[in-house]
């Protein structure tokens, strides 16, 4: 501090974490990137599922160029279940149980290679298949992730993709000169 007292940054910053702490009282957790760019209030699970389940996302659909924000995308949509079906929520609590206790200590804090050995192991149960088939909805249908991609949606409602680039294969480096006919 400066001896007048906090500057804006610090005000702000403080302010952030206090609105944290508080969202965390109401709600039980939040989850919270590393870095403080994001946070997300969980109604259902508590922050160590909250984060298992992130990890998981990521270890089971794994992406570079995508950042963890994407990824808490689902855990929202798992933790948003948990809290209107106490099936789903106790089925989740479970399954980070049977995930933490399989090797002897929490599966965070196993090596990646271990992580997907545990996640191997239990493809069949139905806490894997809850979480696999959330994610394949909430991660890929979420357009922000469309972009990374470089999908552009849908084309139907502009008349389908005949007119659209439909045989352009200019994301081919150097294509046949045939592979991309002039609009004559």
């Amino acid at each position: 501090m400066n001896g007048k007292g906090m500057n804006r940054r610090q005000f702000l910053q403080s302010s952030g974490l206090a609105a944290a702490g508080t969202a965390a009282v109401a709600s039980g957790a939040v989850l919270m990137a590393p870095d403080g760019a994001w946070a997300l209030q969980l109604g259902a699970l508590d922050a160590h599922s909250g984060e298992t389940l992130l990890r998981m996302t990521r270890q089971l659909y794994p992406h570079d160029a995508l950042g963890d924000i994407y990824y808490a995308g689902v855990v929202e949509a798992l933790d948003a279940e948990a809290k209107g079906s106490a099936e789903t929520a106790r089925l989740l609590k479970d399954g980070v149980a049977e995930l933490d206790k399989a090797m002897g200590i929490t599966w965070l804090e196993l090596s990646d290679g271990h992580q997907m050995k545990v996640l191997r192991d239990r493809e069949a149960t139905p806490f894997f298949q809850k979480v696999r088939g959330t994610t394949v909805v909430a991660l890929y249908n979420n357009k922000l992730v469309w972009r990374h991609f470089g999908y552009e949606g849908a084309s139907y409602e502009y008349g389908g993709y005949i007119d659209r680039g439909f045989d352009d294969l200019n994301w081919v480096e150097n294509p046949p000169e045939d592979a991309s006919p002039s609009k004559a």
